[in-house]
């Protein structure tokens, strides 16, 4: 396996088309999510090798909730028996498991079980997995604004002190770095209210495979893209140069 260079340091994924993935194959939705947890689990394991620090996947989103209650059920069944099998085998290999959204809308047994996993591989120093989970962007940077409020009116912060660095603090990967690739499986081209603060200069790589589909060549292909581009955040490209060059 050749290791590429200028890896990015944080991947986020939309692991789209798990049940398009199903209908192909005249099998129920739940089986397309059966199959995107193995493309998870193959996923995390070649970017643990490749030496990827951080990697963030959307797994239900807010309005996923809008979905037909039997696939809710099958959903949270299939997260929990996740949670039991995939979290020891993760914390074996030194991966830190992190969930960020809004996890008090979930059962107290599934609430339990995420702040189990997390305690579990809290210490662990070989990559973080961020677990998305009744997130929103919108919802973060609402709920960032409202903890900073409360900080200012509880005096333990002034107004004169809020910027955009204090500001990220209080949103839900305050202790991850910003996305650097951001991919989304599947054929659709938009963000769908993922990191929306966190993505502002992230390269983004849309691809048509289905996520039970995405494997390590995907993977690589999307990091080959990624390599290709010149990052310039806001600068011109010779500036950027220099910046190399220097």
């Amino acid at each position: 396996m050749k290791v590429p260079s200028l890896l990015p340091g944080h991947i986020a994924i939309i692991m789209d088309g798990n049940g398009r993935w199903a209908k192909k194959r005249n099998r129920p939705r739940t089986m397309g999510h059966q199959a995107g947890v193995k493309a998870l689990r193959r996923t995390i394991k070649h970017c643990a090798s490749l030496g990827i620090k951080t990697l963030t996947v959307f797994a239900f989103s807010s309005e996923n909730w809008n979905r037909p209650d039997g696939e809710i059920s099958r959903l949270m069944e299939l997260f929990l028996r996740a949670l039991d099998k995939e979290v020891d085998e993760l914390h074996k290999n030194g991966i830190c498991v992190r969930f960020i959204g809004d996890l008090t809308a979930f059962k107290p047994v599934i609430q339990t079980k995420m702040s189990e996993a997390q305690t579990l591989t809290a210490g662990n120093p070989h990559m973080v997995v961020n677990i998305a989970v009744n997130y929103g962007g919108r919802w973060d940077i609402t709920q960032a604004g409202i903890r900073l409020a409360n900080a200012v009116s509880e005096g333990s912060l002034s107004p004169d002190q809020v910027d955009e660095a204090q500001f990220a603090q209080y949103l839900a990967l305050a202790d991850s770095p910003d996305p650097d690739l951001f991919i989304r499986t599947g054929g659709e081209m938009r963000i769908s209210n993922f990191l929306l603060w966190q993505s502002a200069y992230t390269e983004f790589y849309f691809t048509e495979t289905l996520w039970p589909d995405f494997d390590e060549q995907t993977l690589e292909q999307a990091i080959a893209a990624y390599q290709s581009r010149e990052r310039r955040f806001g600068r011109t490209g010779d500036q950027v140069k220099d910046t190399v060059n220097a």
